[in-house]
């Protein structure tokens, strides 16, 4: 085991849960009159809740969400991949991350995207079949957390959701086996730096984001 590959994760790059939870009310709460929080929230979920990488985001496809079946999942193809290591992630270890992926899925279908186009892109007119830039996804990242104030935004980027699924995948009592392969990590060592990372003190029952 390579000591510096498993050093713990620094706690403060961990949305807790009472945090994720504020976050998620807020957005939940202006979606349905506000299409570009829609995206912000899905970009939420997508970042924390399933742990991709921004260049992972800007590079789902439709078609790589696969929902309505036994276990939904989203598919990161080799390309995308950091390292070219493809991988599957869970949608079904929690049920409002799949709720939230499924509606947006069905509203980009209903809009007649082919299965190629991507998963986000541009709301604005023109612009629709547009993906997302890095600099972007970053920005409404940050537009998406400004529920958690100024000053925890000043040290929040999108990469701290990835650190967060992982943290808090494991603290539901996932297996480092389980986490790994779903973060797409090169071995378990690195995953086990997660371990033990206190995510809030509450007892984690079901749900991992709630």
């Amino acid at each position: 085991m390579n000591p510096a590959r498993a050093r713990a994760a620094d706690a403060t790059k961990i949305l807790t849960r009472h945090e994720i939870a504020s976050v998620l009310a807020d957005l939940s709460r202006k979606a349905p009159r506000s299409p570009g929080t829609r995206l912000n929230l899905v970009l939420f979920r997508l970042a924390c809740c399933c742990g991709l990488r921004a260049s992972e985001i800007a590079s789902l496809q439709i078609d790589d969400v696969r929902v309505g079946i036994a276990r939904p999942h989203l598919r990161i193809r080799r390309g995308a991949a950091k390292g070219g290591r493809p991988r599957t992630v869970p949608l079904w270890w929690d049920a409002g991350t799949l709720a939230d992926i499924t509606a947006w899925h069905a509203a980009r279908t209903g809009q007649d995207a082919p299965p190629s186009a991507h998963f986000l892109d541009s709301h604005r007119p023109g612009r629709d079949s547009r993906p997302l830039s890095r600099h972007t996804l970053r920005k409404r990242f940050r537009t998406a957390c400004k529920v958690l104030g100024l000053e925890r935004l000043r040290t929040l980027t999108i990469h701290h959701g990835r650190h967060t699924f992982i943290s808090h995948a494991l603290a539901g009592g996932r297996t480092l086996a389980e986490v790994r392969d779903a973060a797409g990590h090169a071995n378990v060592s690195i995953t086990s730096g997660y371990l033990h990372v206190a995510v809030d003190g509450e007892e984690m029952i079901g749900d991992l984001f709630r």
